[in-house]
């Protein structure tokens, strides 16, 4: 199947000479949820900004669809809907009046039930009448999502769509993207909610620097880049590892305390744990109490960005 956007040898340098974007190889499949995370100045807002067009490349190709978003932009921009950072909106427009205006701006005829269907999903159909001024901060990001599904678009970009919004609205969105994704909807986000793109995303990508540093399924990258520790809390504190004991890789911590193993999926299994139990009891060393733990996707994205510099 063909990637619903293929970006290929991308670069944006802009006048000063900051190269923004640095040669981005990136397929994104149709119909997942595709989270790129990366730290403040990235690149994620250009990227985003560049495959929508509203920032010119410097070098390299953007297909959405299968039409380049320079030499066929209205097609292209036409298949994206963009919900981005700023809260910009006429003030003095009603809702209804400015999701129906958006539509209007791709071409698309009046279809007052589709309005009415993104209104009720998101929770905005009683402010229908009401003018943006008068709508909370919570409600004119609503009021963002609504404007940006006016015009049934096959690609939804959320940049930082939950950055200070409340626990009910990040609900109802993180709902609403399912919903969108059942019916064949791409949606690329970005967040800083590290724990949102663990539990939303199908693909995770890795931005640092203007490169791409990682693109992986969720899943597997939980699977290869994942640690999981497991820590015995001992009943008297040890000065140091017993020779036996060295091949396991094992850590002292509080005090000698503690013993922390840190293995992973392929070399952890149950038989190796029950192996290290036996080995502990032949040293004569006992333990209260032990637990485990296993790193998550913020571990393991702080761990990939600090490589990359």
């Amino acid at each position: 199947m063909q990637p619903i956007i293929s970006i290929s040898g991308l670069s944006k340098t802009y006048a000063g000479g900051f190269q923004a974007l640095k040669n981005i190889d990136l397929d994104i499949r149709q119909g997942e949820i595709f989270a790129l995370l990366g730290p403040n100045g990235a690149g994620k807002t250009t990227l985003i900004g560049t495959v929508c067009g509203l920032v010119r490349p410097s070098a390299g190709r953007v297909l959405v669809g299968g039409h380049d978003i320079v030499a066929d932009y209205r097609a292209a921009r036409a298949m994206i809907g963009l919900v981005p950072q700023e809260l910009t909106t006429d003030a003095f427009e009603s809702v209804w009046g400015t999701v129906s205006f958006s539509r209007g701006l791709f071409g698309k005829a009046p279809n007052p039930a589709h309005i009415e269907k993104v209104l009720r999903d998101l929770s905005l159909w009683e402010k229908r009448n009401n003018r943006i001024i008068t709508l909370s901060g919570g409600m004119k990001r609503r009021l963002l999502i609504a404007k940006a599904l006016s015009h049934e678009p096959q690609v939804l970009f959320l940049d930082e769509p939950t950055a200070g919004v409340d626990v009910e609205l990040r609900r109802d969105m993180w709902a609403l993207v399912r919903r969108l994704r059942a019916s064949g909807v791409t949606v690329i986000l970005t967040t800083h909610y590290i724990e949102e793109a663990e539990e939303m995303a199908d693909r995770i990508g890795v931005i640092n620097r203007g490169e791409i540093v990682l693109v992986e399924d969720k899943v597997e990258l939980m699977r290869k880049l994942g640690k999981k520790q497991l820590t015995l809390h001992l009943d008297a504190p040890l000065a140091e590892l017993p020779p036996p004991l060295a091949g396991y890789g094992l850590e002292l911590a509080d005090r000698g305390s503690q013993l922390v193993y840190t293995y992973d999926d392929a070399c952890g299994d149950r038989a190796s744990i029950l192996k290290l139990l036996e080995d502990l009891a032949a040293a004569g060393i006992a333990f209260k109490d032990l637990q485990t733990s296993q790193s998550s996707l913020e571990d393991i994205f702080v761990s990939l960005v600090e490589d990359s510099r």
